[in-house]
């Protein structure tokens, strides 16, 4: 069978302790037997690995910080366009979400398609909207509350027990046992991340998660949940196992159903010892361990590419149970001309 050559721009390649998960969005793009991939790295820092990774990425540009507003992000895609001819953009982190998401139609209007979710679905779900979420869509989740300083929290302490989560709007989680900690991880994420900060009720358990794809229209492409096995001290997977959990996927499929779900998404659950799931969090792209997904047998990257090409995707219908991922640090030989190219020219 012939593949389908197309051009692929893609964030999240900063594969260090805290990985995105553009490598390994990348990986599966690869391994697809349907799709012939010119890889286009977007890169924000000169470190990044992935525009070294010359097996795995073909041509790198930097491009502007989505802080810096959608104007100057536009204006670097129009030029990177001009030169590859992008057919699809997937952005990986979700810091920059929201800049895409408001720049969908502008994008399509130049020719370069995307999968994301809506803004209504993005907004309902972040940290500081789950209860309201849960309440929603029936589902369990922890208490939880933003706030915007300190005092805030002293005001309300007497709605928590000790431990509790303390939360970045967009990345970073700590659990905090008592007033000093909870000052000093709001000053930590707050100088990091910005305001709000989350503030969660602590559920013991076991972390379990499900990487899946909804369509849009309320189906479940592919969903596979995973135990974490090794968690690194920023709560980020370092190892992980398939797991047979049907609990697991109907909580998934009826997420999707009823939210109509578009795009890629994480669901953050923990499994008291009561075997009662509580959600904890809602990532809005694919997770970083989404090559375990892909071994598994479900290459949602490569369906997340047909669907913003209007290919048709038949859902996935089963995964391997058993399969694990073990992570690994790996030294990177890089020539400081390609460092030095990446950071006067901002191409590699």
């Amino acid at each position: 069978m012939e593949k389908n050559k197309l051009t692929i721009a893609l964030s999240g390649l900063n594969n260090i302790d805290s990985p995105g998960p553009g490598i390994p969005v990348v990986r599966g793009l690869r391994d697809s037997k349907e799709i012939d991939a010119r890889i286009i790295g977007l890169v924000y820092d000169n470190l990044e690995p992935g525009p070294y990774m010359h097996d795995l990425v073909d041509k790198s540009y930097k491009v502007p910080y989505p802080s810096d507003g959608v104007e100057p992000f536009l204006e670097r895609i129009r030029y990177i366009h001009q030169v590859e001819k992008i057919d699809v953009l997937i952005p990986n982190f979700d810091s920059e979400l929201f800049t895409f998401m408001k720049s969908e139609k502008i994008l399509r209007e130049m020719g370069i398609r995307t999968f994301l979710p809506t803004l209504q679905q993005f907004e309902e779900r972040h940290k500081s909207n789950l209860p309201e979420y849960g309440k929603k869509y029936g589902v369990n989740v922890p208490y939880s509350a933003p706030i915007t300083s300190v005092e805030d929290f002293r005001k309300m302490q007497d709605k928590f027990e000790f431990p509790v989560v303390v939360k970045g709007k967009f990345y970073d989680a700590y659990i905090a046992y008592d007033m000093d900690q909870v000052a000093l991880y709001f000053n930590k994420i707050a100088a990091k991340w910005g305001l709000p900060i989350v503030i969660q009720e602590f559920v013991r358990g076991t972390e379990v998660n499900v990487i899946a794809l909804g369509d849009g229209k309320g189906n479940t492409i592919g969903a596979v949940p995973m135990r974490k096995t090794y968690i690194t001290d920023k709560g980020k997977a370092w190892g992980g196992i398939t797991l047979e959990d049907p609990t697991m996927m109907d909580l998934t499929y009826k997420i999707i159903s009823q939210t109509h779900w578009r795009g890629g998404m994480e669901l953050e659950l923990i499994r008291t010892t009561k075997n009662e799931l509580y959600m904890i969090e809602i990532n809005p792209r694919l997770p970083a361990w989404v090559y375990l997904a892909v071994a598994a047998g479900q290459n949602l990257p490569e369906a997340l590419v047909k669907l913003a090409m209007d290919i048709p995707v038949a859902p996935f219908t089963k995964y391997d149970i058993g399969k694990m991922f073990i992570r690994y640090s790996f030294d990177l030989i890089v020539e400081l001309n390609e460092f030095e190219k990446l950071s006067t020219k901002g191409e590699l």
